[in-house]
C-alpha cells in the first residue's frame, strides 16, 4: 500500500489568481452542503471545516494537482433528509473508508466497476437528488415567500450568466441574515477530541447507505476524476491509488469531527473551468476552510433561514440530477437510472441499489 514518488509533484505549486478562482469553483457545491448538513443534524460544523481544510492541502500537495475533495454525496444527502442519523452517518462513513482502503490496496476497482455498471451510478445520484429535492420543498413551506424570493435571485443569476455562482450568492445572503439575527461570531478554536459530535453506530440503513455511495464513488470518485485528470492536466493517476487515499481520508477524518468525503471529478472540473491549474487551488481552499472552522458555531446556523435552506437544496439537487442523466448513452441506461431514482425517493436506496446492479447484469446479458 506504499505510496510512490511518482504521485508526489511538490513543485507544481502555483499561487495565481486563476489558483484562487478555482478555488471558488470548487466550494461551490461543498459549501451548500456542509451548511444544510449542519442545519439538520448534530455534526459539528467547525471539525467539519477543519478537516476539510487538512485534507484538502495534504491531497493536493501528494498530487500536485488541484484534486477535489468533496462530500460522500449519497451519505451527506441521506443524512440531510433525516434518512440516516449522525452517528449513522459517521458510521457509514467509516465502513467505506475501510473498504475502499481494501479494494484500492487489492486493486479491485475497475473489476467492482464492471458489476455495478455506470447506470446504477447515475441511478443513485438521481436517488438522492430526488430526496433532496423532496427536502427541499418542505424546507421551503417554512417561509414561502423567502423562498420565492430565493428562487427569484437564483432565477437573476441564471439569466445574467452566473448559474454556477448562484448557490453561492443565495448562501452569502443567508449568512448575512444569520449574523444579521445572531451577530458576528468571536473566533475560537474547534476542540481536540474523538468524534467531537457523538460516536459512530453501524446499523442496516448504514450499511445499505455504504453500499449505495461505494458504487458512486467507485465510478465518479476513483474511476471518472482519473480519466479527467489525464484528459484536462495530462495526468496519469490510478484508481486505486485515488480508492486508497479516500479510505485514508475517512478513516482519519471521522474520528476528528469529520464526515466521509472523497474525491471528485464534479470537483476537478469545476476547479479547471476556474482556472486552476496546480495544488495552489487546493492550499487556497485549504486555508480558507481552516478558517471558516474558527466561526462556524450553532448560533448562526441556528439563525439561517430554513426557506433559503431549501433553495440551496433545491440547487444542489438539480445540479445533481442533470449531472446524474446527462452522461447516459441509451434510452436503457436511462431507464435503468430512473426506475433507480424512483425507488430510492419511494422505497430505500439500499434496495434500489441492489435492484439496479440487477437490472444493469440483465442489460448487459442480453445486448
Amino acid at each position: 500500500m506504499a505510496f510512490s514518488g511518482e504521485y508526489a509533484h511538490f513543485s507544481s505549486l502555483e499561487f495565481s489568481t486563476g489558483e484562487l478562482t478555482g478555488a471558488i469553483g470548487d466550494s461551490i457545491t461543498v459549501l451548500p452542503l456542509l451548511v444544510a448538513l449542519a442545519a439538520t443534524t448534530s455534526v459539528s460544523l467547525a471539525h467539519v471545516f477543519l478537516a476539510f481544510g487538512i485534507f484538502q492541502i495534504v491531497w493536493g500537495l501528494f498530487y500536485g494537482m488541484p484534486i477535489s475533495l468533496e462530500p460522500m454525496k449519497a451519505l451527506v444527502g441521506l443524512a440531510i433528509v433525516g434518512a440516516l442519523s449522525y452517528p449513522e452517518l459517521i458510521g457509514a462513513g467509516l465502513l467505506a473508508g475501510g473498504v475502499l482502503l481494501v479494494v484500492g490496496w487489492l486493486g479491485l476497482v475497475g473489476r467492482l466497476q464492471r458489476v455495478v455498471g455506470e447506470p446504477v451510478v447515475r441511478g443513485i445520484q438521481l436517488a438522492v437528488a430526488f430526496l433532496l429535492l423532496e427536502a427541499a420543498f418542505g424546507l421551503s413551506l417554512e417561509a414561502l415567500p423567502v423562498a420565492l424570493a430565493g428562487l427569484a435571485l437564483v432565477g437573476f443569476m441564471v439569466v445574467a450568466g452566473y448559474r454556477n455562482a448562484s448557490s453561492i450568492v443565495v448562501l452569502v445572503v443567508g449568512g448575512a441574515i444569520a449574523v444579521s439575527l445572531a451577530g458576528f461570531p468571536s473566533p475560537r478554536l474547534p476542540s481536540m477530541t474523538f468524534f467531537p459530535a457523538g460516536g459512530p453506530m453501524v446499523s442496516a440503513d448504514a450499511l445499505e447507505a455504504t453500499g449505495a455511495q461505494l458504487g458512486m464513488t467507485i465510478g465518479n470518485a476513483a474511476i471518472a476524476t482519473a480519466v479527467l485528470a489525464g484528459d484536462l492536466y495530462n495526468r496519469q493517476l490510478s484508481p486505486d491509488q485515488l480508492s486508497r487515499s479516500m479510505g485514508i481520508t475517512c478513516l482519519a477524518a471521522v474520528p476528528i469531527g469529520g464526515i466521509p468525503m472523497c474525491h471528485g471529478s464534479g470537483g476537478l472540473a469545476g476547479k479547471y473551468a476556474f482556472g486552476a491549474k496546480t495544488a495552489g487551488a487546493n492550499v487556497f481552499l485549504g486555508i480558507g476552510y481552516l478558517a471558516l472552522s474558527l466561526l462556524a458555531i450553532g448560533a448562526l446556523l441556528a439563525a439561517f433561514p430554513l426557506a433559503l435552506l431549501g433553495v440551496l437544496l433545491a440547487i444542489v439537487g438539480f445540479e445533481l440530477a442533470r449531472a446524474a442523466l446527462v452522461p447516459l448513452s441509451t434510452s436503457h441506461e436511462g431507464a435503468i437510472a430512473v426506475v433507480i431514482g424512483l425507488l430510492g425517493l419511494f422505497g430505500n436506496v439500499g434496495l434500489a441499489f441492489v435492484v439496479g446492479i440487477l437490472l444493469w447484469q440483465i442489460l448487459v446479458q442480453f445486448r
